[in-house]
């Protein structure tokens, strides 16, 4: 009998996984054409910018992306505290100052923070059981966001600074649309179910084949002075701490209870959600280019 209740139900499990697989490609194609009208429209613009831009204009830019960003991590981390988490927003983009790198500035402000964020724990209490935890995702926002993407402006400074940003986005980029496809369509071995379930050995594994490629396609076009070392040095390096910037964010929005940082991109969610990789590779790249680089 139970044999026969078994062979009953059976096909209704198929139709159900059919379905389920349908909805599943069906919601991949949708979320494609998000994200290359979403690219068709930002990509031409951040790479005028990148390409015609002052370096203030530049050093502007990514103040206003470290604000939205710092933003979305305190209304995922302490959605209690809007007013606070806005002003520490905006106190901590200031770290992204478009002067030239200067060690003490960096020191003063990263001071001034953490003073000012002590006394919003100690003057603004709501449960003193949290404060300290309050306190500490206060100046976790400014260690993750502002002081990485820092690494940015750092990257923009030196010697083919414009050349370097194009390669780190170059190669972040394009391991992050490999990992996408190869994972969609070859995906059977997950990578890290805790913290991302849809994420799989063959999409990272992709991911750096991408990375490498794109290192390889800005040494051919646009960055000559690269050695064929340095293609797949900072593909396997850059690329590979992308992957890992994108996992830590996961963790993140799993750790807040949240799918996505935000909505202000079509197709991607939030900002943090296109800045994750970058926080982890900028830094990477930066010291990858100020050690060794350029000191060949």
């Amino acid at each position: 009998m139970l044999s026969m209740v078994y062979i009953r139900e059976n096909p209704y499990k198929s139709d159900l996984i059919r379905v389920q697989n349908a909805f599943s490609r069906l919601n991949v194609r949708r979320l494609t054409i998000k994200r290359l009208l979403t690219g068709a429209i930002a990509l031409p613009l951040l790479i005028l910018l990148i390409l015609k831009g002052s370096l203030f204009l530049f050093g502007c830019f990514i103040m206003l992306l470290s604000f939205v960003g710092l933003t979305e991590f305190y209304q995922m981390a302490l959605p209690e505290r809007k007013p606070e988490g806005l002003l520490a927003a905006f106190l901590g983009s200031l770290l992204l100052a478009p002067l030239p790198p200067d060690h003490m500035r960096l020191a003063f402000t990263l001071a001034i923070l953490v003073i000012l964020f002590a006394l919003f724990a100690l003057f603004r209490i709501k449960d003193i059981k949290r404060s300290a935890a309050d306190l500490g995702l206060f100046l976790m926002g400014i260690l993750y966001v502002p002081l990485l993407l820092n690494h940015l402006l750092l990257l923009r400074w030196e010697p083919y600074g414009t050349q370097w940003v194009f390669l780190l986005l170059v190669i972040v980029m394009a391991g992050d649309t490999a990992a996408f496809y190869v994972g969609s369509a070859l995906g059977k071995r997950k990578l890290y179910p805790i913290v991302s379930p849809n994420k799989s050995v063959e999409g990272a594994l992709g991911g750096l084949a991408g990375s490498t490629a794109g290192a390889f396609i800005a040494r051919v076009t646009f960055f000559p002075e690269l050695s064929v070392t340095d293609c797949i040095v900072t593909a396997l390096l850059v690329g590979g701490l992308g992957q890992l910037g994108d996992l830590f964010e996961s963790l993140l929005k799993r750790s807040f209870g949240v799918k996505d940082s935000g909505v202000i991109i079509p197709g991607h969610g939030g900002m943090l959600d296109r800045l994750d990789s970058i926080l982890f590779a900028a830094p990477a790249a930066f010291y990858y280019t100020y050690f060794i680089f350029m000191r060949r």
